[in-house]
């Protein structure tokens, strides 16, 4: 029965209760008591039920808002999890992007270094700018560091090896003269005599060649060749007038008349 119904028997029933008091018989009054309790019965019944749907309405609008608000937590907790995945994979992603920079740069540093390494050099030789190899230069000061240190025995095979290894270096010659100098110091006149000899021989005019005859001569007047060193210090003045070593040589030509 819906509210307009109700409502109408409602009004029916108030008009035979009217009536009733006008003058209608005592039947007709109670008939129309019954119709309006029965109205009014009906009345809040479908109050009651209109109340209920309502109520189980917003009960299901709620319960229905809080699955939404559920699954709206539920897909903000996902989208959390989800930017902090990124986040850590983006930081990862950084460190690696870092550490690649970082690897290319000590890779760029160390070739560079290595090429500069390969990179001729200019260095004063004697007296005279020479350009010479990074390596060639490192052998050298390695090897002349033992003579300069005193260490002959050595130096011997260092400044030796070096002759080899780079017989055309602006290096050779001084690395010869001190093979011959250091086997002197050892007193090992004879070698002595064969290395500076060898200088002489492959570097005539390099400025240790009139070195290295003095040093020939000092070897024979030590082997008791006085002769022989006569004959040397007198190549000495002939060979390199204008010299240091040419002055040397005569003063010790004076010595040994």
């Amino acid at each position: 029965m819906t509210l307009r119904t109700s409502r109408l028997r409602l009004l029916a029933a108030t008009a035979c209760i009217g009536a009733s008091l006008t003058g209608f018989s005592a039947h007709a009054a109670l008939f129309s008591d019954d119709e309006a309790r029965q109205a009014i019965i009906d009345l809040r019944k479908e109050v009651r039920e209109r109340s209920d749907q309502q109520g189980r309405k917003l009960a299901d609008d709620l319960a229905q808002s809080q699955r939404s608000q559920l699954q709206l937590a539920s897909q903000i907790e996902q989208l959390q999890q989800e930017i902090a995945r990124l986040r850590g994979q983006i930081e990862i992603l950084t460190k690696q992007v870092a550490d690649t920079q970082q690897a290319q740069k000590d890779i760029y540093l160390d070739l560079d270094t290595r090429l500069k390494r390969l990179e001729p050099q200019t260095a004063s030789i004697d007296g005279q700018q020479a350009t010479v190899g990074a390596d060639e230069k490192r052998a050298y000061d390695a090897a002349i560091d033992l003579f300069r240190n005193g260490n002959y025995a050595d130096a011997i095979p260092a400044l030796s090896n070096f002759v080899r290894q780079y017989p055309q270096s602006p290096y050779a010659p001084a690395a010869q003269f001190y093979v011959g100098s250091s086997h002197y110091a050892l007193k090992d006149y004879k070698a002595a005599i064969t290395q500076q000899q060898a200088l002489v021989k492959n570097f005539p005019t390099n400025v240790r060649a009139p070195d290295a005859l003095l040093v020939i001569a000092g070897s024979q007047v030590e082997l008791n060749d006085r002769r022989g060193a006569r004959t040397t210090l007198e190549r000495i003045v002939r060979d390199y007038p204008g010299v240091p070593a040419a002055q040397t040589a005569k003063d010790r030509l004076e010595l040994l008349k």
